[in-house]
């Protein structure tokens, strides 16, 4: 048996590293957790809050209530720990944020909630529905006879994924003539990627160029065998099956991943950060790391190529084990299971 800790650190001005405080850290803090502690499955981060899904399927949230993206909550406006969303859904499977939203799918993936706020039609519940703190059902959404299967969005515009691999994406309207079936959807902040399957290296960026998301993309062989994927405010990432980060877009304060970086399992894509997780169970961090969200750099933060090991497994318990990172909007977290002691 083990039991699931996970830790934080990065901006935390509206509480939404969930610490018992709202004050920026730079070193990895305990996240209050509800009691007993849930396995996390994934982690998603807006501007100002923080989803974790559960393996059971379960929606936590922390951080700033007043755009209702923690859904119908008390009158204070941001909350010291994670708490169970106030409102009853079935198990979830997919989860997302934009900056002041929410978005969960259905364990079965034919159903899709929406809750906050989104003046740019982000919600996707119509022309006249800015915010909501109770989740909304996006009406009409997916399509008869298929199901959701990958879930994305950045700041003002989320991107869902069917499991006919088509691609739809705001209202919802489906993405037309992308030439090959899609598995994964990344959302930048004016862009989005869509990438097929992991063998043939089909991917296509879709929107603005601004940073080379377009015009720097690597040749399809640097995507091919990709294991994940994400992309940044500015940056795309693909971590590929042989452990090498392949990134491109901003680089003005060391986003792109260090030509170095030693072999990776596991990525996750900030705003303007990244981290992985090292086959030998180091966490590294690199790029905007004013917040602390990159570890202590110093200086006005780290220059191109410059990383920083925000946690090692060479530094947990006997037992415990490194399983899962996430990171958001100038935000990191790393999850450990630690061994339950014996009664």
């Amino acid at each position: 048996m083990t039991t699931p800790l996970l830790f934080a650190l990065g901006s935390n001005g509206s509480s939404q590293l969930a610490l018992g405080h709202a004050s920026d850290v730079s070193v990895p803090k305990p996240v209050l957790l509800p009691s007993p502690p849930p396995h996390i499955a994934k982690i998603a981060a807006g501007g100002n809050h923080t989803l974790l899904l559960t393996t059971a399927g379960a929606l936590l949230c922390a951080g700033d209530r007043t755009s209702g993206a923690c859904g119908p909550s008390p009158p204070s406006p941001t909350v010291d720990g994670f708490h169970l969303l106030n409102h009853p859904l079935p198990r979830h499977s997919l989860v997302a944020a934009t900056w002041e939203a929410s978005f969960t799918v259905s364990d079965e993936g034919v159903r899709v909630y929406a809750f906050g706020t989104g003046m740019k039609g982000e919600l996707g519940l119509g022309p006249l529905i800015f915010r909501t703190a109770v989740p909304a059902v996006v009406e009409g959404f997916p399509p008869e006879g298929t199901r959701i299967v990958d879930l994305a969005a950045s700041m003002g515009h989320v991107v869902a994924v069917l499991s006919d691999g088509t691609a739809v994406v705001d209202t919802p309207r489906r993405v037309e003539g992308v030439g090959f079936r899609v598995e994964r959807a990344v959302c930048g902040r004016e862009f989005t990627v869509l990438f097929g399957g992991r063998e043939g290296g089909d991917f296509a960026v879709l929107g603005s160029d601004k940073w080379g998301v377009k015009s720097r993309a690597p040749g399809r062989e640097e995507v091919r065998g990709w294991r994940d994927v994400g992309a940044g405010w500015s940056n795309v990432y693909v971590l590929r099956g042989d452990g090498r980060v392949v990134s491109w877009g901003r680089d003005d304060q060391g986003q792109l991943a260090p030509v170095d970086l030693p072999p990776a399992v596991k990525m996750a894509v900030g705003s303007e950060h990244a981290l992985v997780l090292s086959e030998e169970g180091d966490v590294t961090a690199w790029g905007w790391g004013e917040h602390g969200n990159c570890g202590p750099m110093g200086g006005e933060g780290p220059g191109k190529g410059q990383r920083n090991i925000i946690a090692s497994s060479k530094y947990v318990p006997e037992g415990a084990k490194i399983t899962a990172i996430g990171a958001g909007c100038a935000t990191s977290w790393v999850a450990i299971e630690m061994p339950t002691p014996s009664t």
